[in-house]
C-alpha cells in the first residue's frame, strides 16, 4: 500500500527557501488539515456514540500509540482530569516504550507486536473500556497488535490514522482516517498528521465529556482549582451567574471546591 504520509513533499529545495517562504508554505499545508477533518466527522461521531454509553456504565477510554501519536494521546488524557474533573484513570494514554518515551524516543519500541496488549493489561482492561489506536501510518506493530487483541477479547476499538486503507482501519471497529496528504518535510508526521490527530482527539474527548455532563452551558464547571488562573476563572463564572462581586465569588468557590458544587448548593437554597 502506498502511504500518503510517506509520499514526497510537494515542495523542493526547502534549504533554499527564506524563512518567510518556509513559514508561509507550512501554513498553507496546515490549512488543509481542518478540511480533511470536516470530511470524516461521521467517522468521529460513530466512535463518540460508542464511547458515551460505555463510559456511563463505568467504562474507561484508552489511547495507545508510539512516538508523536503516543505523546498526543497522553496529552489529551492528562488534560481531562483538570479540565473536566474526572478521576485519574478514566481517560488514559499509553505509549510504546513507557513513560521514558514521552521525553525521549525509545528505539524499536513501536515494532513489538505483543507489547501494546501487555501494557493495556496492566490497567485490567475489560469489555466496558474503549481502546483507540493512534498511528499516522496505520501500520505500527505496537498499535496493531494491541487493537487486534482487544477485538479478540470483545473490547471496543477505534483507530486514528492518516492513510487510507491502512491495517489499523481494517481491524478497528471505528476507524478514523484523516488523510492530510504528504508532509512539508517528507515523512515528518509530527507536522500535518500530528495536527490532525490532535484535532480529532480534542473532538473525541471534549464531545464525550460534554455528553457525560461535565460542561454546563459552555463552562468547565467541574474543572479542578489547581492554580490561580483557574480559581480566577471559576470566580468569574460565579460572579456572572449570581451577580456576586469577585471577592465573594472567590471565597465561596474556595469553600465549596468547584463551580458545580457552588451552583448545586445555590439551587438547593432557592
Amino acid at each position: 500500500m502506498q502511504k500518503t504520509t510517506e509520499e514526497n513533499s510537494r515542495y523542493n529545495h526547502l534549504e533554499q527557501m527564506s524563512v518567510h517562504d518556509l513559514l508561509t508554505n507550512m501554513n498553507g499545508e496546515d490549512k488543509k488539515v481542518a478540511d480533511a477533518i470536516e470530511k470524516i466527522i461521521p467517522q468521529i461521531e460513530a466512535l463518540v456514540n460508542h464511547i458515551i454509553p460505555k463510559m456511563k456504565e463505568g467504562g474507561r477510554l484508552f489511547y495507545i500509540g508510539s512516538g508523536t501519536s503516543g505523546r498526543l494521546g497522553i496529552v489529551d488524557a492528562s488534560e481531562c482530569p483538570p479540565t473536566f474533573g474526572v478521576e485519574q484513570g478514566i481517560v488514559n494514554g499509553i505509549i510504546a516504550g513507557g513513560d521514558a518515551a514521552i521525553r525521549k524516543a525509545q528505539e524499536f519500541a513501536e515494532d513489538n507486536l505483543q507489547q501494546g496488549w501487555k501494557d493495556l493489561q496492566q490497567h485490567n482492561i475489560n469489555a466496558l473500556d474503549t481502546v483507540i489506536g493512534i498511528t499516522a501510518s496505520g501500520s505500527t506493530p505496537y498499535v496493531i497488535g494491541a487493537i487486534e487483541k482487544c477485538k479478540q477479547e470483545g473490547i471496543g476499538t477505534g483507530g486514528i490514522t492518516c492513510n487510507a486503507g491502512s491495517s489499523l482501519a481494517s481491524i478497528a471497529d471505528f476507524p478514523i482516517e484523516a488523510v492530510v496528504g504528504p508532509e512539508f518535510v517528507t515523512g515528518s508526521t509530527r507536522m500535518k498528521a500530528g495536527t490532525a490527530q490532535k484535532l480529532v482527539l480534542n473532538m473525541i474527548s471534549t464531545s464525550v465529556m460534554i455528553q457525560l455532563g461535565k460542561v454546563l452551558d459552555n463552562k468547565m464547571v467541574d474543572m479542578q482549582l489547581t492554580n490561580e488562573k483557574l480559581i480566577e476563572r471559576g470566580a468569574k463564572m460565579l460572579s456572572r451567574q449570581f451577580a456576586w462581586d469577585l471577592k465573594r465569588a472567590r471565597g465561596i468557590l474556595l469553600e465549596y471546591g468547584s463551580v458545580r458544587k457552588v451552583m448545586d448548593a445555590h439551587r438547593r437554597k432557592k
